[in-house]
């Protein structure tokens, strides 16, 4: 199997799309999409959603996203490959995007799972995929009870050799605001003892929709950029790693914004 990880970097080649799916990107993508989603389930159904079979998924939808013109850059991937241990991987969450393509990048190396909430347990055919998965799940209408299910359920999985994704802003937003930005993922770290990833991620060209948030238009024109951190050892009370983390993140987003208006694909 090809990993994107083989290299630091990944580029998408620029191969123009095809005529339909410049016309059409959502209807193309969406449809590459549930065929992706069905199949995962199908696995997952069985108890054979293994992770390779994962992998492959996550790498599916990027290449469906490539094949309707949308553009990938993916930096400093050797951070993931050079862990020697379990991690708590901390980023922005702009969509539902980084929540397919993050596993094509970290679990070739790392067994991994997310912080997800309960409606996305619910899912029609999805669900079936993200139970599979065994991740911590979070109502987010208690934040004391949620933290204390984190911390609990994510001592037991690092303890168990398997990194956690957190998204500690209270809901996706294309605009970073650091107030919204809360410690839950620099808490999990700091009780288990485990080094911090930042992760930086621009994914609006999957944008939210109007009545389902996850299904949003397609915007090809919008590229798509993950950066990974160098992992952080938390000192004393973590504010100051939570700085750090704050800080990668805004600055990787306004280079982005910066070099995507430069080149016209802000």
């Amino acid at each position: 199997m090809k990993y994107l990880t083989r290299q630091n970097t990944y580029h998408s080649h620029g191969k123009p799309a095809l005529w339909i799916s410049r016309q059409n990107p959502n209807l193309v993508f969406y449809a590459k999409a549930a065929m992706i989603i069905y199949k995962g389930a199908r696995y997952a159904k069985k108890g054979a959603y293994t992770a390779n079979r994962w992998i492959q998924s996550s790498l599916d939808i990027v290449s469906a996203l490539e094949s309707v013109g949308g553009r990938c850059h993916f930096y400093n991937l050797d951070v993931v490959k050079k862990l020697q241990s379990p991690s708590v991987f901390i980023g922005n969450h702009m969509s539902i995007l980084e929540t397919f393509i993050l596993p094509c990048l970290i679990r070739p190396y790392q067994k991994v799972t997310f912080v997800v909430k309960e409606s996305l347990m619910s899912y029609p055919v999805f669900g079936h995929v993200m139970r599979d998965r065994h991740p911590i799940v979070v109502g987010r209408s208690n934040p004391r009870e949620d933290l204390k299910k984190v911390l609990r359920e994510g001592a037991q999985r690092l303890g168990d050799g398997i990194s956690i994704v957190v998204f500690p802003q209270t809901t996706r937003s294309v605009e970073f605001n650091p107030r919204q930005f809360n410690t839950l993922g620099i808490k999990l770290a700091r009780r288990s003892q485990v080094p911090v990833v930042p992760i930086a991620l621009k994914t609006d060209a999957w944008s939210m929709g109007k009545w389902v948030k996850d299904i949003g238009k397609i915007k090809p024109d919008k590229t798509t950029h993950i950066c990974f951190g160098d992992p952080l050892q938390i000192q004393g009370s973590g504010k100051n790693t939570h700085r750090q983390v704050v800080a990668f993140i805004q600055s990787r987003l306004e280079a982005w914004r910066v070099s995507d208006m430069e080149s016209g694909s802000a």
